[in-house]
């Protein structure tokens, strides 16, 4: 009689059968607007009795996608620091909901010069930057919320979470791009938060100005962490700010280390006069780019276990010099110069304070004590050294120099032939916090590690990467740390499916790892 009952109460739809029950759950769980709601939905999708691999199918095909309005809407999102932010979001005319699209998130420049969070009434189209078809993402910032803050770092997170919700979006094409602050700010969100984006393409912009004391940047950033995706860089021959001399020693710099780049000189100045001639190459290296969200090859490295911890399947828990760890690992943040021209003069400002024996300068008769005052009968700037000012003479000519010596002038004669000297070994980013760094290469179903001044770390198993019918090895500094099999873990999946809301990138299991 029971049994009848409940056939009854199913067929007149006053019981949920667990198929109903599985598909409401998930239903609500698509329909979370941020990634904490989806976090609070994540125990009734567990309730519902669903199995793994149908959690896990259901997770790759994703949510459906509503029609949208095609054009230009500007939004906010509050970020969890409390600060509003205002972006903007440009729509292909021909959006189809059925299929995914590559998106391009554009940091403008002049942050310093913006006081205030509400950006220009017109701003928010990508305007000359207008590339292929695919989503544009405007977010806007201001001298109190620059790009190179912690504080961006979430907005830009949340503002790509939201957009994943609303329109059908290749998570494997995703790509942060910026002019001039924009640009520098892309090396910054590159060394802080890698994993949900395929490429990096700075235009205009010069990392080491994140080196800069006074711009306050949280950090600290680790130029190795570049190494995790491609850059395309475009920098102007004739930029006053940051020209092609000053930019391509640090690009070579980081080739040379293992970041992928493609660096395009261009003749101009801090413009994007050359975008028609570059937007092609720039759009055609998106589209070879795609991000692969499991890589066989990582390496992090990070100062904080609770924040930026995090490159797609290694997350970096706790910081600490365990026994038989890498004794060093190459680091990109060692840098030599370039050889560079040396004349002889140490200098304050335009007085020479030493007259290095044997030199150029000290050929000429430079003296200490001396103020350097014309080159060339030309006016040596007030804000510029001579060593700047020598670098448009060619070695081998005659050069005129005149000086004020027991304030009378001086006229010098005599050819220019400084020593080429290689410049010393420098640190190019600050590394007075604790810090540590993971390497991994994973082979079938083995992985390797080096690790530097990290205690803990864990492993984030995907069945698309790995085969969890067979054992998993992890070697950890020349010392096999794990091996057995992993299991399958539902509430893993959708730990992980909540935070990252993406379909391409799904982690059947945790393993965490004392090295």
């Amino acid at each position: 009689m029971l049994r009848g009952t409940i056939a009854a109460a199913l067929a007149g739809g006053l019981l949920l059968s667990p198929v109903d029950t599985v598909d409401s759950a998930f239903d609500a769980f698509w329909a979370a607007q941020t990634v904490a709601e989806a976090t609070e939905r994540v125990p009734d999708v567990l309730r519902s009795g669903v199995s793994f691999d149908d959690a896990y199918q259901r997770l790759k095909h994703g949510r459906r996608y509503a029609a949208q309005r095609a054009g230009t809407v500007r939004l906010t999102n509050r970020t969890a620091d409390g600060i509003e932010h205002q972006y903007a979001v440009t729509i292909p005319e021909r959006y189809d909901p059925s299929r995914p699209y590559q998106v391009r998130i554009q940091l403008h420049g002049g942050v310093m010069m913006r006081h205030s969070a509400v950006p220009p009434q017109n701003a928010g189209g990508i305007g000359n930057l207008a590339g292929a078809e695919q989503i544009y993402i405007v977010p806007f910032a201001w001298d109190a919320a620059a790009w190179w803050t912690d504080d961006q770092l979430l907005n830009l997170r949340a503002i790509l979470d939201r957009a994943k919700r609303d329109f059908n979006i290749d998570e494997n094409r995703v790509v942060v791009s910026g002019v001039s602050d924009g640009g520098t700010g892309t090396y910054y969100v590159a060394m802080r938060d890698t994993t949900p984006y395929a490429a990096f393409l700075p235009l205009n912009g010069f990392m080491m100005v994140l080196a800069a004391p006074d711009l306050l940047v949280d950090g600290p950033v680790f130029p190795n962490n570049m190494k995790n995706k491609p850059f395309f860089i475009v920098n102007g021959l004739r930029d006053p700010l940051y020209p092609v001399k000053t930019v391509q020693p640090y690009v070579e710099h980081y080739k040379e280390g293992g970041v992928s780049v493609d660096y395009h000189p261009q003749d101009a100045g801090h413009n994007t006069s050359w975008w028609p001639q570059v937007k092609e190459v720039y759009e055609q290296f998106v589209r070879e780019h795609p991000r692969a969200p499991y890589p066989d090859a990582l390496t992090w490295e990070s100062a904080d276990p609770d924040a930026h911890n995090r490159a797609h399947w290694l997350v970096i828990d706790a910081l600490g010099h365990p026994k038989g760890e890498a004794a060093s690992l190459p680091d990109l943040n060692d840098y030599v110069g370039p050889a560079a021209p040396d004349f002889g003069v140490r200098a304050s400002g335009h007085r020479v304070m030493r007259v290095v024996s044997g030199s150029n300068a000290d050929k000429l008769g430079v003296k200490a004590g001396d103020v350097l005052m014309h080159l060339n009968d030309q006016t040596i700037p007030v804000n510029q050294d001579l060593s700047e000012t020598l670098a448009e003479i060619e070695p081998g000519t005659t050069i005129r120099l005149m000086v004020a010596r027991n304030n009378e002038p001086v006229d010098l004669e005599g050819i220019y032939q400084p020593q080429v000297v290689k410049l010393p070994a420098r640190q190019l980013f600050d590394r007075s916090r604790p810090w540590g760094r993971v390497d991994l290469v994973r082979s079938g179903n083995t992985v390797t590690a080096s690790t530097r001044g990290v205690s803990k770390f864990t492993l984030l198993l995907s069945p698309d990467q790995f085969d969890f019918g067979k054992p998993v090895t992890v070697v950890a500094n020349g010392k096999t740390v794990f091996t057995g099999k992993v299991q399958k873990d539902r509430t893993v999946l959708m730990k992980w499916a909540a935070r990252d809301n993406d379909r391409t990138m799904l982690f059947g299991a945790e393993l965490h790892v004392t090295p």
